[in-house]
C-alpha cells in the first residue's frame, strides 16, 4: 500500500491517552494509516520532514460563531485596542461613516462599556453618523446601540415610538424615549431592518472567518445558532449558506451547525402525530458528513454577565434591583426545548448566570422522566456563575457544560465587577467540572473574545484578567487537560470523538503544527506559541512558511 503522505521527524502528541506520543505519522484517503512502528515497509508519495516540531490534533472549538466572526472581521472594528475611550468610538464611526454612501448603514461591533466607560447613546451617534442607520453590536453580541435614524428606518417615529419587547430590555430617558440601547430580544427592533444577510456576503464571511481560523491552528468549530434573523442567525438560508461556502471552497473548517429553536416547528409523521420540534423530513442532530453536520438546537435562556442581563438569584454588585431576566417564560422554554428532545434533538441551552442554570437542570430532569433517552448529552453553554451544588447535578444528568476560557482575560475584569469579589470564586469553574466527572470542551466563543485556540489554552492554564487579577485560581487547569478538552472534548460535545480529536489510526487527519511545544514552554508563554502549519484532511489548509522545502 501506498500512502498519501507521511510526516516524521516530530514531537506529535496524540491526546490519545493510550497512546500519547509519536514521532511520524502516516495519512491516506485523509485519515490517519498509523503511527511510527505501523508505518513500518510503507511508501507515501510525499514525504515531510518536520524538522522536529511539535504537533497536536487540529483544536476544535465547540461554541464559535464562524459566520458572525467573519462578518465582524469585515466590518468596524471596535474591539479593545482598536478604540479605548468613548470619544475614540465616536470618532470611529465618523470616519466609517464619511466612507459610505448616503443612507447606508453604519454597522460596527465589539465595544464594551466596561472598557470604554460607558454604552454609547443615540443622540450622540446622530451627531457623528451624518444622518446614516447606525447600529453598533456590543462584543457579548446580547446588545446593541442604534440611533435616531436606524429607529426610523425600522419603522419607529423616532426614540419615543420604540416599544417595550418580551425577553429584552429598552432603556429611557424621563421623556420616555429610547436612549438607544437594545438589549436581548429588543435588539431585533432594529436588526430586523437589514436582516437577513443575503447569501453572497454570508458566504464572504465564512470565507474570511475561516481563513483566519485555519491560521490559529483551528480545523472544527460549532456554530451555535442559525436559520433564524433574531440576534443570532443569518438567514433562514443559513445551512444553504454553508453548503454553498463547503462546495465552493470558502469554508475551510469542518463544521457543527446549531439550528435555533425558532428555526423548529412541529413535525407531523403522517398519521396524525407529532413526532415534536424539528426540521421537515424529519432532519434533527447528527445528520450530515465529515465536513458538514447538524447538531445539537439551541436556545438563549438567559442574557450577558457584563451586559448585567444574565439571570442570577442575587442581584448584581451595586444594582440592588437588578438580577438580569430570562428570555423565555418557564412555561415557553420547556414547551418548545421538551418537544425538540422528543424528537430525538440534543438540546444546548445557553445559561450564564446561576438561576438561568437552575432553569437549565430543571428542564434536562423533565426531559429524561417524561421521555428518556439514552446518553441525550445536554449542553449548558457557557455555564458562567455555578455552586458547587449546581456542578454536582449537572454532572449526575449527564451534561455538557461548555465554559470559555479567553472570556478571563478579555471580559473577567467586568465580570468580577458585575459579580463581586465573593461570588467571582464560582466564575467559568474548570477544575471542579472535571473533577465531578464531567467532560469538558474547549471553547471562545468567538468573535465575543479572540478566537485563537492557544490563547484560550493559556488562560484555561493561567487564570489572569487583563488587569493582573487572579479569577478563582482554583479552577486552573494544567496544559495536558486544556488541550485535552479543545480536542478530544469539544468532539465528544457533539458527538464526534470516534472521528476527530485524537491522533490514532483512523481518525482524521487533521493536526497543527506549533513554533514551540506547549507541554514545556512556562505557562504565562503559551500565548505567544504561534501555528506553522494547519493541516486538514491530510492537505496542508495553512503554511507559514514552516513546511516549505520539507516535502519530497
Amino acid at each position: 500500500m501506498i500512502l498519501d503522505a507521511i510526516f516524521h521527524n516530530g514531537r506529535i502528541h496524540t491526546m490519545d491517552r493510550d497512546r500519547p506520543t509519536a514521532t511520524s505519522l502516516g495519512m491516506i484517503n485523509g485519515r490517519i494509516a498509523g503511527l511510527d512502528g505501523e508505518l513500518d515497509g510503507l511508501s507515501a508519495r510525499r514525504t515531510v520532514n518536520l524538522g522536529g516540531a511539535t504537533v497536536v490534533p487540529g483544536f476544535n472549538d465547540a461554541h464559535h460563531h464562524l459566520s458572525m466572526r467573519g462578518q465582524r472581521l469585515r466590518a468596524l472594528d471596535l474591539m479593545d485596542g482598536q478604540v479605548g475611550t468613548l470619544d475614540e468610538l465616536y470618532e470611529a464611526v465618523r470616519t466609517f461613516a464619511a466612507e459610505l454612501p448616503d443612507g447606508a448603514w453604519v454597522r460596527g461591533s465589539g465595544y464594551d462599556q466596561n472598557k470604554i466607560g460607558s454604552h454609547p447613546t443615540a443622540e450622540d451617534l446622530d451627531r457623528v453618523s451624518g444622518g446614516r442607520p447606525v447600529f453598533l453590536e456590543h462584543v457579548s453580541g446580547h446588545m446593541g446601540v442604534a440611533n435616531t435614524a436606524a429607529f426610523e428606518r425600522a419603522g419607529f417615529s423616532g426614540r419615543q415610538g420604540v416599544p417595550d419587547v418580551d425577553g429584552g430590555h429598552v432603556p429611557r430617558d424621563s421623556a420616555g424615549a429610547a436612549h438607544g440601547l437594545l438589549q436581548e430580544r429588543a435588539m431585533s427592533l432594529v436588526t430586523d431592518a437589514f436582516r437577513p444577510l443575503d447569501l453572497e456576503e454570508i458566504i464572504k464571511n465564512i470565507a474570511e472567518a475561516s481563513r483566519v481560523g485555519l491560521s490559529e491552528g483551528l480545523t472544527s468549530a460549532t456554530e451555535p445558532g442559525i436559520g433564524t434573523i433574531a440576534g443570532i442567525g443569518n438567514s433562514p438560508l443559513d445551512l444553504h449558506a454553508f453548503q454553498l461556502a463547503r462546495e465552493t471552497g470558502a469554508l475551510g473548517l469542518r463544521m457543527t451547525l446549531m439550528p435555533y429553536i425558532t428555526a423548529l416547528h412541529d413535525v407531523d409523521s403522517g398519521n396524525g402525530n407529532t413526532l415534536g420540534r424539528g426540521l421537515d423530513l424529519g432532519l434533527r442532530s447528527g445528520f450530515g458528513d465529515e465536513w458538514l453536520r447538524i447538531g445539537p438546537v439551541k436556545i438563549l435562556a438567559d442574557g450577558s454577565l457584563i451586559g448585567r442581563s444574565a439571570a442570577m438569584h442575587d442581584c448584581y454588585h451595586g444594582e440592588d434591583h437588578n438580577k438580569g431576566f430570562m428570555q423565555y417564560e418557564a412555561g415557553e422554554l420547556e414547551t418548545l426545548l421538551l418537544g425538540a428532545h422528543r424528537n430525538g434533538w440534543q438540546l444546548a441551552l445557553h445559561a450564564i448566570g446561576d438561576a438561568a442554570v437552575d432553569h437549565a437542570l430543571d428542564l434536562f430532569e423533565t426531559a429524561q422522566r417524561d421521555c428518556p433517552r439514552e446518553d441525550p448529552r445536554f449542553r449548558i453553554e457557557h455555564f458562567a456563575v455555578a455552586s458547587d451544588q449546581q456542578i454536582s447535578r449537572a454532572a449526575g444528568l449527564g451534561v455538557i457544560a461548555v465554559p470559555q476560557g479567553r472570556f478571563i482575560t478579555e471580559l473577567g475584569d467586568g465580570m468580577i465587577a458585575a459579580l463581586g469579589e465573593e461570588r467571582s470564586a464560582h466564575l467559568y469553574r474548570m477544575r471542579s467540572l472535571l473533577n465531578a466527572g464531567m467532560v469538558l470542551p474547549g471553547s471562545t466563543d468567538s468573535p465575543v473574545v479572540d478566537g485563537s485556540p492557544l490563547k484560550n489554552i493559556h488562560d484555561m492554564v493561567n487564570r489572569r484578567t487583563a488587569n493582573g487579577q487572579l479569577v478563582a485560581p482554583q479552577e486552573a487547569l494544567t496544559v495536558e487537560q486544556a488541550v485535552y478538552a479543545s480536542t478530544v472534548g469539544s468532539a465528544y460535545a457533539v458527538r464526534e470523538e470516534h472521528l476527530k480529536g485524537s491522533l490514532s489510526r483512523g481518525k482524521l487527519a487533521d493536526f497543527v503544527v506549533l513554533s514551540d511545544d506547549l507541554f514545556t514552554v512556562p505557562p504565562e508563554n503559551i500565548a505567544e506559541i504561534t501555528v506553522g502549519a494547519t493541516v486538514v484532511g491530510g492537505e496542508v489548509a495553512f503554511d507559514a512558511g514552516v513546511l516549505a522545502g520539507s516535502s519530497r
